[in-house]
């Protein structure tokens, strides 16, 4: 029996632009990359990739499988709130007033963390209850206030009076005898301060790696949504950040003990180009997320194949469609070309040359929106009575390119407004410009001198509103397709 186009795109979806958006569904898209293999075999510590690459999608799909890395006795801890409030949020307003003060934040936050996991998988060791003993004393094991209120703990614990450090005298609850409870401290004590209780935390990251040597186990603390814990402040995220990578050179001596960190590779290029970090050739267990074409396609196919529909309609099984059949499947998907004309680029390249930055960039949010907006924009030709008749394909020409005005306002205002604030003046003064622009003519709009002007451009191609080509002394700024609609932008060079 043949299935109606509408009964197809009524029960089809691309899936959520954001990850934590489709945490139940991330398991039917995956496949497992040679990428994927060295996250989940340990060889890669650090994830880089744009926004929108899947950096979450990746993260997610780690906690997911927690149950089959716990067989392997690797025990995941995450260290950030997979959506909400930030962990990190009150850091805004009262900050670490320096580098020092944020490594010695990182190191005890996680040394919490790592408590945490030995008080629940490892804690018979002599090693481990040494460092729940500790860390109980100070009051800075997880509890019903999670993650936020642990940060809150550790934050207290560090800014407490100097009075405080020496030690203090107390009383076993159950024996009434005296004990000196100890403090965490972040040198090595001397002589006086031993006698008072005092430990250092990196002696306590030691007895930790050992308990969980002896245990068998490995903590892998994960951490996320970097780019939005220290947005509102780019002295507070370059601060924190170079005190994490250096925390993260220090503990990777304690091979038990491994951080993941997912990062947006803007923001780690900002802080190396910027202030430079003579540390960074020491950090090498790392990849990038890249997408490209076939990539892309892939994701599109795998998302697909999960509607039963869209396998009636075009005819091919799952696994075929995965297969030698891919490319037939996404020519009964979509049209070969979006415009006419034999000089015209197929679809799918018009498609990602729209959904691109200034960087060149097609990231799988922007991509996955498109899509979704297609087929919307389908459902109200055909809910209107003004469908294309006689296309063979699911998607018909008018509903991709209609759908291209609403990725456009979604990037330019979620994404550039929302970040860079403090650019959106000199970003919505080219409305109903020149999409073409250079220094003299953008010097015109902005009523900037040559210098501010340049100033302005390069910052706006660092983070991909402009593409820079041209002389080095005489530079174009070209901006994207995907920011021309919400812009209006005129295509040509202005004069």
């Amino acid at each position: 029996m043949t299935i109606a186009r509408k009964d197809v795109l009524m029960n089809m979806s691309f899936g959520q632009r954001i990850a934590v958006e489709e945490e139940k569904e991330l398991a039917k898209y995956f496949v497992e990359t040679e990428q994927w293999r060295q996250i989940s075999s340990g060889r890669v510590d650090i994830v880089y990739g744009p926004k929108g690459s899947g950096k979450s999608a990746l993260y997610a799909l780690l906690q997911d499988k927690a149950d089959d890395f716990f067989d392997k006795k690797i025990l995941m801890v995450s260290g950030e709130n997979p959506r909400g409030a930030t962990v990190f949020s009150d850091l805004i307003n009262d900050p670490p007033t320096s580098e020092i003060e944020f490594i010695n934040l990182w190191k005890l936050y996680f040394l919490s963390l790592v408590g945490g996991v030995l008080r629940e998988f490892a804690n018979e060791s002599s090693e481990s209850k040494q460092v729940l003993r500790e860390l109980e004393t100070a009051g800075l094991i997880k509890g019903p206030a999670g993650l936020i209120g642990l940060l809150k703990t550790v934050i207290r614990y560090l800014r407490r009076p100097v009075q405080e450090v020496q030690g203090e005298l107390r009383f076993d609850e159950r024996t009434g005898s005296p004990v000196i409870g100890g403090k965490i401290v972040f040198h090595e004590p001397d002589q006086e301060e031993a006698r008072t209780g005092a430990i250092s935390i990196d002696l306590l990251f030691n007895l930790a790696q050992s308990a969980l040597e002896h245990s068998g186990a490995t903590t892998w603390i994960l951490l996320d949504r970097l780019d939005v814990a220290f947005a509102e402040s780019p002295e507070l995220e370059a601060n924190a950040l170079r005190a994490l990578f250096k925390v993260y050179l220090d503990l990777l001596s304690r091979q038990r003990i491994q951080l993941k960190i997912f990062l947006r590779s803007d923001i780690w290029k900002r802080i190396m180009s910027n202030q430079g970090f003579r540390e960074a050739s020491h950090i090498t267990k790392h990849t990038t997320i890249k997408w490209d074409k076939s990539s892309l396609i892939n994701l599109i196919i795998r998302r697909v194949v999960q509607s039963p529909q869209v396998l009636a309609y075009t005819g091919i099984s799952a696994e075929a469609a995965l297969g030698e059949k891919q490319a037939e499947l996404m020519e009964k998907l979509f049209p070969d070309q979006v415009d006419g004309g034999s000089n015209r680029s197929k679809t799918m390249d018009w498609i990602l040359n729209r959904i691109s930055d200034g960087s060149g960039l097609s990231a799988p949010r922007e991509l996955i929106h498109f899509l979704n907006t297609t087929r919307e924009e389908e459902m109200r030709f055909i809910e209107l009575g003004t469908a294309e008749s006689g296309d063979a394909t699911l998607f018909t020409r008018q509903a991709i390119k209609n759908a291209l005005p609403e990725v456009s306002r979604v990037r330019l205002e979620q994404t550039i407004y929302a970040e860079y604030p403090d650019l959106r003046p000199h970003i919505s003064a080219l409305e109903r410009e020149k999409s073409t622009q250079h220094i003299d003519s953008l010097s015109k709009i902005w009523h900037t001198d040559a210098k501010k002007t340049t100033e302005i451009a390069e910052h706006l191609t660092e983070i991909g509103f402009f593409e820079k080509t041209g002389e080095k002394d005489a530079p174009i700024y070209k901006v994207p397709f995907l920011y021309r609609p919400a812009l209006d932008l005129v295509q040509g060079s202005a004069d």
